[in-house]
């Protein structure tokens, strides 16, 4: 039974990785879905691949103009929103002693920045009951290196969603994080089979997440099955954090 009909869902960051395998199971448990993504080509494509239930909007995640223009758009085109995704984001490595102010502000613009404003844009839009989850990473609470300044935006993230959590709550909306392990995306395509094996050695299930396993948790905290979980993190790490 489809879990997301009659739902309204915005994926902000949804053309590729994460963020597109959680469009496209939202989709397919029934929700009509808009997401965004700051390339009009793979937004267009991200799209067209889902089918007629999702509409794509380009915007740069950072931009709070940007973000207010998307928020209107959806509230014209299906007047209200159900589901929040808040997808995001950059990781790139920088060393301590390899930090620049534009890798820092690149960092905390779209992973943080980005979703603040995101979720104050939509909170007009946010129906009574809503649900939004926060795309963060088990870097929240782990030393991490060379990903630090990552690492510290996804922190902020998690304790955002415990603030906005409380905040929300008189409206029954509910905040949530989904966290990820290291994750088979593009975004790992530029990182050495050296370090793809780093990341993978202390993983007790032996191998990488794969998109939909996130987008499955991600859809779970948005569904009405996850109606008494809100201010939570679910970790997807194959027990990298946990054992």
């Amino acid at each position: 039974m489809a879990r997301m009909t009659n739902t309204v869902a915005v994926v902000i960051g949804g053309a590729r990785g994460i963020g597109f395998a959680t469009a496209r199971r939202l989709a397919n448990e029934g929700a009509t879905v808009v997401l965004t993504g700051r390339r009009a080509d793979e937004v267009a494509a991200a799209a067209a691949t889902i089918g007629s239930s999702a509409h794509g909007i380009q915007a740069d995640a950072a931009g709070q103009i940007d973000l207010e223009q998307v928020m209107t758009e959806v509230e014209r085109l299906h007047g209200r929103i159900d589901a929040l995704v808040l997808n995001a984001g950059v990781s790139e490595p920088a060393k301590i002693s390899e930090e620049t102010g534009e890798h820092f502000d690149r960092h905390f613009a779209v992973n943080v920045r980005g979703a603040l404003f995101a979720i104050q844009a939509a909170l007009p839009v946010l129906r009574d009951g809503a649900s939004v989850v926060l795309v963060g990473s088990i870097a929240d609470v782990m030393g991490v290196t060379p990903f630090s300044t990552y690492g510290a935006t996804k922190a902020a993230l998690r304790s955002y969603a415990r603030s906005w959590a409380a905040e929300l709550a008189p409206r029954r909306i509910r905040v949530n994080v989904v966290a990820p392990g290291p994750t088979d995306t593009d975004m790992m395509t530029a990182v050495s089979e050296e370090m793809r094996r780093a990341l993978i050695a202390p993983i007790p299930l032996g191998r990488m997440a794969h998109v939909d396993e996130v987008a499955s948790a991600a859809v779970f905290l948005l569904s009405q099955d996850a109606s008494f979980i809100t201010g939570a993190e679910l970790s997807v790490d194959g027990g990298m954090r946990q054992v």
